[in-house]
């Protein structure tokens, strides 16, 4: 399911490149790090109703400019975009870093072109702060950073 989700048209736009089987272990590898290290990463997004995977929302421990934080990322298939699930999964993550976490704010970095992960970021009330540059595959990513403060 995992490369099924990582192989999905809107996935590969925004990343810009195919995920292999050995990409996919990857991927998978680097969840589980996650979990051991911070006990939460990506989480299967499911629709309550149906009970079919949708997507993939999580909190991640990110280094932004050499500052250690708690980023929420979602990555859906393209076919479930505009149900609300990336804005319900990531309210959840941002009420799980705030109020289990204790963080004192949590972001979202998002790459310019990805219009509907900006709106849902938004939809949170986290406000665009700033941008830098990731390096992935050599390829070098814009990512704008959005923010929110704990209440």
């Amino acid at each position: 399911m995992i490369a099924n989700i990582m192989r999905d048209a809107g996935v590969l736009k925004i990343w810009e490149h195919y995920f292999s089987d050995d990409d996919v272990r990857e991927w998978i590898d680097r969840r589980k790090k996650g979990y051991e290290n911070y006990r939460i990463d990506y989480l299967l997004a499911v629709n309550k109703l149906s009970q079919k995977i949708v997507g993939q929302i999580g909190l991640l421990k990110e280094n932004i400019d050499g500052e250690e934080i708690w980023a929420i990322g979602y990555i859906l298939m393209s076919e479930y975009y505009g149900n609300g699930y990336a804005t319900e999964g990531a309210r959840a993550m941002a009420d799980y870093a705030f109020n289990t976490l204790k963080a004192p704010k949590i972001i979202c970095d998002i790459r310019p072109m990805n219009k509907s992960s900006i709106a849902v970021a938004k939809r949170l009330g986290m406000i665009e702060t700033g941008m830098f540059i990731k390096s992935y595959r050599g390829i070098e990513m814009p990512h704008l950073i959005f923010e929110l403060n704990s209440k």
